[in-house]
């Protein structure tokens, strides 16, 4: 007996360069299970020379909405309604601890979380609203992160390798108050230091760090993050999201005025700390590294490369049961109204 096994439509819903690292495991997932995945573009800010040609990229949300997906995956907060599919929240990052990041905007019908820090709060809010689902997958982006190699730059040097990531946010990052100190670090020997900024980060910041450019410090173009986190001895952050991604590798993070900082960090108040902040890490203590373990069971537990796979299936039990949902999801009228103004479609 032949049986017909259902085959799925995917869309990727992205409106940062970011969201290739984050969704292509996934699509890998996806299309080996025999599905399809096509890929929209909202808004300008991705670098679309990133698409590679085998993969499939609706020209304008017209298409978008004729694609008629069954599931649409969101590495960002928003998503209009009136795109087909069930709604999937896959994040863009690890940190929990900034502003909003628990919001429930009432787009999404699944949140598929990282680790009991965030699948703890959700299934709280799930239970509140109970239009939406939980699933505790881990994040797509990390399932290649442990076998990543390290960047391939000056990696016979016996100097200690210092990323530099700070936060794009003007009440939370570190650029413009470390700049001075990350370049007196360049000038010394036993440095090397690559910077790497948010999408997001503001020009001028960008062109400080630039324009101080020398043989010790680099700011870095590429889009990835994993070959230099595998690169780098010590970070030094703020309140970035990427401090839990490198947390993970059992690394030290000295980070400015952390909006909440734990015994996983070495959070210093003032520039002038970073110096003292920096022997700690060189030399970390016994509870130091214990702490940074236990945080990163906290935040992402999974170091087994599945979690795109966890992600599928778990979207895959959604559509199979969604019409068993308690409550409908809010009709979001007036951000509804924004999102088609955003996008120019007024169809109905």
């Amino acid at each position: 007996m032949n049986f017909i096994v259902k085959t799925y439509k995917f869309l990727f819903y992205i409106s940062q360069s970011y969201s290739f690292e984050i969704l292509r495991p996934l699509q890998r997932e996806i299309q080996n299970a025999g599905h399809t995945v096509s890929w929209f573009v909202a808004g300008d800010k991705v670098n679309k020379k990133l698409f590679i040609d085998s993969e499939e990229v609706l020209a304008n949300v017209q298409a978008a909405v004729a694609f008629n997906a069954d599931a649409v995956f969101v590495p960002g907060n928003q998503v209009p309604n009136f795109i087909p599919g069930v709604k999937v929240e896959v994040f863009h990052g690890l940190e929990w601890k900034k502003k909003g990041h628990f919001k429930i905007r009432g787009w999404f019908d699944l949140y598929c979380t990282h680790g009991p820090a965030t699948t703890v709060p959700f299934k709280q809010l799930a239970q509140k609203h109970q239009y939406f689902s939980v699933k505790e997958t881990g994040w797509s982006k990390l399932d290649p992160l442990f076998t990543t190699k390290p960047l391939d730059y000056k990696n016979d040097s016996d100097k200690t390798r210092i990323l530099f990531a700070p936060t794009f946010s003007p009440s939370l990052t570190a650029a413009y108050e470390l700049f001075s100190e990350i370049k007196n670090l360049s000038d010394k020997e036993e440095y090397e230091i690559l910077i790497k900024f948010h999408p997001k980060m503001a020009q001028d910041a960008i062109e400080q760090y630039l324009a101080v450019e020398s043989n010790s410090l680099k700011v870095c173009q590429e889009e990835g993050v994993n070959e230099l986190l595998q690169w780098a001895d010590i970070m030094i952050s703020d309140t970035s999201s990427i401090i839990g991604e490198f947390s993970l590798l059992n690394k030290p993070t000295i980070t400015l005025n952390n909006s909440q900082p734990g015994n996983y960090l070495i959070d210093i108040k003032q520039p002038n700390e970073l110096q003292a902040a920096l022997k700690l890490a060189l030399k970390p203590s016994a509870n130091l590294r214990e702490s940074i373990a236990k945080y990163a069971k906290d935040l992402h537990p999974y170091s087994d490369g599945l979690s795109a796979n966890r992600i599928l299936n778990a979207t895959l039990e959604l559509l199979k049961n969604d019409s068993k949902k308690a409550k409908k999801k809010p009709l979001n009228l007036l951000r509804s109204y924004k999102m088609r103004k955003f996008l120019g479609y007024w169809k109905l």
